[in-house]
């Protein structure tokens, strides 16, 4: 097929507002249908968007002019209407995880193969201008040779701001399978495959209680571990909550900018953001390098998955990329591919 691809986004919650506001602006896709199983919030963000359609998943799915379905449900249900929408034939790209666990991820990607279709998944952030410069910059021998990498994620919790944050703190979610995969997807794209995990957990508090919206001042369980996670051979410490940084530290191999020194640092943008500061810091003063790449704005993994599929080539941000983020994030491993090129 050719012209723009057909894309039906199940789920209506928070995360849609940013996916519907990049999804309709490119040329390349066609929003056709929202569906959630609260068919009224789905009518709502279509008729917000300008979608023509909206109403249940079935009805979504047995639409035949969709081509790539957007799945944006919890986390718990990211496999069974993956797969659902694999059997209507049409490709999936997928909100992290993926999935819940090793063995329901290989039957998605397994099912897309022997389908024909493909399904790709977040995160997608590695995909920016921002950390497409700084590989290129790592790669350049911009800070020498890397030697160690430092990914912190230190915040109070999304109950702060999210209104119904309740299935971020059950089975499939928490901070490090939430939001870990981005990290670790980054570090993937800078270094290569992980060959080897340690880490350790441990819950903060059992109930937390949510600050804003309609639900606030609810108080709700904690059933995942709070994890202080640690891959092997990447140095971690503690910060003040509210610090998140990537910092890769490296021996010179040679003068950088005129100067020769022994060490040099380089911050990245934040990998669950689309910022464009990324400062090799090689002497007191840090170099601001210009972000330089094709995406500038969030969430385009659905729209490189389309180009992909349409150009006939591999996609870059795939769901063996997204197993191998999250699959060392559980107790249970995999063996990685290659990282993005």
């Amino acid at each position: 097929m050719s012209g723009p691809m057909g894309v039906g986004v199940i789920g209506a919650g928070v995360i849609s507002d940013t996916y519907l506001t990049n999804l309709t602006s490119f040329p390349d896709l066609r929003v056709l249908f929202v569906a959630d199983l609260d068919t009224a919030r789905a009518a709502a963000q279509a008729a917000k968007f300008g979608v023509p359609s909206s109403g249940t998943v079935a009805e979504l799915l047995a639409t035949p002019d969709i081509e790539l379905v957007v799945n944006l449900t919890v986390p718990s249900a990211h496999v069974d209407v993956g797969l659902a929408a694999l059997e209507s034939g049409k490709h999936v790209w997928a909100e992290k995880p993926l999935a819940m666990d090793r063995q329901t991820g290989r039957k998605l990607l397994d099912r897309a193969r022997e389908r024909g279709l493909r399904v790709a998944s977040a995160p997608d952030t590695v995909l920016g201008a921002g950390l497409q410069t700084a590989r290129r910059a790592v790669d350049a021998g911009t800070i020498g040779t890397p030697l160690s990498a430092l990914a912190l994620f230190q915040v109070p919790g999304p109950e702060i701001w999210h209104p119904s944050p309740e299935f971020l703190y059950q089975p499939g979610a928490g901070p490090l399978l939430d939001m870990g995969p981005y990290y670790l997807t980054t570090l993937i794209q800078l270094f290569g495959p992980i060959r080897r995990v340690t880490g350790s957990g441990a819950r903060a508090q059992d109930r937390r209680v949510i600050a804003s919206g309609p639900k606030a001042g609810t108080e709700f369980p904690v059933d995942v571990l709070m994890i202080f996670f640690r891959p092997a051979g990447v140095r971690a410490r503690r910060l003040r909550p509210g610090r998140v940084q990537l910092r890769l530290q490296a021996r010179a191999a040679g003068p950088v900018g005129g100067h020769r020194f022994s060490f040099g640092t380089a911050v990245l943008p934040d990998p669950n953001k689309f910022r464009r500061q990324h400062p090799p810091a090689s002497r007191d003063e840090p170099e601001e390098l210009a972000a330089q790449g094709q995406f500038r704005r969030a969430r385009p993994g659905a729209l490189e998955l389309a180009r992909s599929i349409r150009a006939g080539v591999p996609e870059r941000a795939s769901g063996e990329l997204a197993t191998t983020s999250w699959t060392p994030c559980s107790p249970w491993r995999s063996p990685s591919p290659p990282a993005i090129p």
